[in-house]
């Protein structure tokens, strides 16, 4: 029986301030590739990339999910999120 994967959705924060939402089973990996210019075409040009959040989820189905709610949010909602993580937020 295979074992099961974890995913993740992570956030995060562009050179330009705005926020980038994705689903990843290695958080790590995944942020080496946007850095490199190997992401997602939205964050291509917009370095320095920060990751400001990181939720576990159970499954892909779910993490996808999840994912397309974060990219729902409007920006004053993600900061709230954000906020409420503890994490340092600036408008």
């Amino acid at each position: 029986m295979p074992t099961a994967t974890r995913w993740y959705v992570y956030l995060l924060r562009c050179g330009d301030g705005t926020l980038y939402a994705g689903a990843t089973t290695d958080v790590e990996s995944r942020l080496a590739a946007h850095r490199e210019g190997r992401g997602a075409r939205y964050t291509r040009g917009r370095a320095p990339l920060s990751l400001v959040l990181c939720e576990p989820q159970m499954d892909r189905s779910s993490a996808l999910r999840r994912e397309c709610a974060l990219k729902r949010l409007r920006r004053r909602d993600k900061l709230a999120l954000l906020a409420r993580a503890g994490m340092k937020v600036s408008m």
